[in-house]
């Protein structure tokens, strides 16, 4: 016989970063919460991640806007270079008066694992959350009343009220519930790491000290550079789309592909490429956008629900935007259904309109020959501090159709 664990108003599955942020917006909404995760302890992988305006509020709104900017860096500038010749295409200056104006928040790069441990930490000093991992949910059974989550390991039941599903890329309870097709491969595949500042010289050591994000954009191909922790670390990302992807082998975006695609890079790129980490590939993938978020008494949220491409640098600040959404649906409806409808109608459009916007400016960046060119000459025509076509993605409470159209 399952034996039962106490039941909660809510449970989350997925110890991620917008599982923790939404256990952590839902018991400052006064809600109590277990949190079940499938690895044996908490942790983080990857390296760095852009948190722009829209993450750093959210942060705010979760209290721990403060504890993560002790090791972030906040850069000074966002710039795209040409990575075939080496030019300036355009930048944008986050220090301005008229940045500080529109989005009152800053624009920070952090190290994954620093994010995900300032959201760990506030989880556990808060009383009404309960972190459990080495669960692998297998099953949800809900009716009117509640939802029981089986696990793959032990023979509990955890009861709760409802459940926000925030198990990633591949969620199984998405797949239960949703039994949509697996996720879509862009073809593209990312190389990323954090190595010491210190092993930097040259003109990339130049780049460092800048604290600026340089976004290399180059033909199928680009190289993203920032500082992180305190600019004692140094995070780059080389993405480029392989020839040899197919969708039943694992053979395809290699480290060979990568020095190929790179090769007729300027040598500022070609500098960097050899300290760009090989320890692990990284295929890229998303959805289209999903339109039903709720099921029963169970949400999504994070990956789970709107799983994107990076080039909008928005996969973890749509996640944090989606619990502080939960949190405040909380807060206004003490019946949980009501709470969940409310977000999801507050984020499903915004979200989606993230997934499919970031594909567009992908193609934008891996552009080549005359429509590079062109490219080029259209955004090198804006200025520093001109922030129209970037401040629907930055600002949460913008009108999402007109803005991003």
């Amino acid at each position: 016989m399952p034996s039962s664990i106490r039941s909660c108003q809510l449970a989350v599955v997925g110890g991620g970063i917008g599982g923790l942020a939404a256990a952590l917006a839902a018991a400052r909404a006064g809600r109590t919460v277990t949190l079940v995760e499938r690895a044996t302890r908490f942790g983080e992988i990857g390296a760095g991640l852009q948190l722009a305006p829209n993450a750093s509020l959210a942060l705010d709104e979760l209290g721990v806007l403060a504890d993560v900017q002790r090791t972030a860096v906040t850069p000074p500038r966002l710039v795209m270079m040409d990575a075939v010749s080496g030019v300036q295409i355009t930048e944008l200056d986050l220090r301005s008066e008229a940045y500080r104006e529109r989005f009152r928040h800053p624009y920070l790069v952090t190290h994954r694992t620093d994010l995900h441990a300032a959201l760990l930490a506030a989880c556990q000093a808060h009383p009404l959350v309960t972190l459990r991992t080495g669960r692998t949910v297998t099953r949800a059974d809900q009716d009117d009343s509640d939802v029981r989550l089986h696990f793959e390991e032990t023979n509990e039941v955890l009861t709760a009220d409802a459940v926000v599903a925030a198990d990633g890329l591949r969620s199984r309870l998405r797949q239960a519930l949703v039994g949509d097709e697996d996720p879509v491969c862009s073809r593209y595949v990312a190389f990323r790491g954090a190595l010491p500042a210190d092993r930097m010289t040259g003109r990339m050591s130049q780049h460092a000290a800048s604290e600026a994000v340089m976004v290399w954009a180059g033909p199928r191909s680009h190289l993203v550079q920032y500082p992180v922790r305190r600019g004692e670390l140094y995070n780059q990302v080389a993405v480029f789309e392989s020839d040899h992807y197919t969708p039943d082998s694992d053979d395809w975006g290699t480290e060979a592909e990568l020095e190929e695609r790179f090769a007729g890079a300027c040598q500022a790129v070609r500098d960097a490429l050899p300290l760009v980490s090989r320890d692990r590939r990284w295929p890229l993938y998303d959805r289209p956008p999903l339109d039903a978020w709720v099921h029963g008494r169970i949400a999504l949220l994070g990956d789970a629900a709107h799983p994107m491409l990076q080039y909008l640098a928005q996969g973890a600040c749509q996640a944090l935007e989606d619990a502080t959404a939960l949190g405040r649906a909380l807060e206004e409806s003490a019946d949980i259904t009501d709470a969940f409808a409310a977000y999801a109608g507050r984020r499903r459009q915004r979200a989606g309109l993230m997934q499919t916007n970031a594909r567009r400016f992908g193609e934008i960046c891996h552009l080549e020959g005359t429509a590079a060119v062109l490219r080029n000459t259209l955004l090198g025509s804006r200025s520093a501090d001109g922030f129209d076509d970037i401040s629907w993605v930055w600002t949460p409470t913008a009108g999402t159709v007109t803005a991003a159209a």
